[in-house]
């Protein structure tokens, strides 16, 4: 059952994450990016929400140099070869370097990095918590297996999956131009801390 979910959750996360540049111009990206942000400052203050936007261009940064999105720079040169084979060269840069898709990657990528960021700014102090959940989890299944109390791997298997269906969820969420609370991010590890801790006391130990 969770490998069905992973699998399942996986393929469906690829499809949207594929499909939202498509069906959204950057300028629709760019101006979610920017409403966040303002709400962001507003609910979190100045200094955090320009700690974010900093963190996501140094990110954003980071990721044009790593992508296999094709950037114009690469494009072979058409210099030193003759008139038809450089005309055809120039006509094949324009249609794969100024592909108006790949071009669309960029923004949802920006977004993503700001909304990653957001997460990153809260993480040190939710860790402690997740942290606390996994504990509280492996001390449930220890006494669990010392009382020789049934187990249950249906809550396991539910609990697991739960995590999976919440982590890809967040994936979707980072690129989807749609307006997010500023608490709802910071809240996903809260989450998925919980479903872990929960399935780390419902898997079967021995002894």
């Amino acid at each position: 059952m969770i490998r069905a979910v992973a699998v399942v959750s996986l393929l469906i996360l690829l499809v949207l994450v594929l499909y939202v540049p498509a069906a959204h111009p950057p300028g629709r990206f760019l101006a979610q990016l920017r409403a966040e942000h303002e709400a962001a400052a507003a609910y979190w203050g100045g200094e955090p929400a320009t700690r974010m936007l900093n963190r996501s261009l140094t990110m954003q940064e980071t990721t044009a140099e790593i992508t296999p999105i094709p950037a114009a720079k690469d494009a072979p040169s058409p210099a030193g070869v003759n008139g038809a084979v450089s005309r055809e060269m120039s006509s094949v840069n324009q249609r794969l370097f100024n592909n108006a898709y790949f071009r669309a990657v960029d923004a949802p990528l920006l977004l993503a990095s700001y909304r990653f960021a957001t997460l990153l700014e809260w993480l040190p102090e939710l860790t402690v918590f997740v942290l606390a959940a996994l504990v509280d989890g492996g001390f449930a299944r220890l006494i669990k297996a010392k009382e020789f109390l049934q187990h249950d791997p249906e809550m396991f298997a539910l609990y697991a999956s739960l995590g999976i269906i919440s982590l890809c969820a967040t994936v979707i969420g980072f690129v989807l131009p749609v307006t997010l609370h500023p608490l709802l991010l910071p809240c996903v590890p809260l989450v998925v801390g919980v479903l872990a801790g929960r399935a780390v006391g419902c898997f079967h130990r021995r002894g």
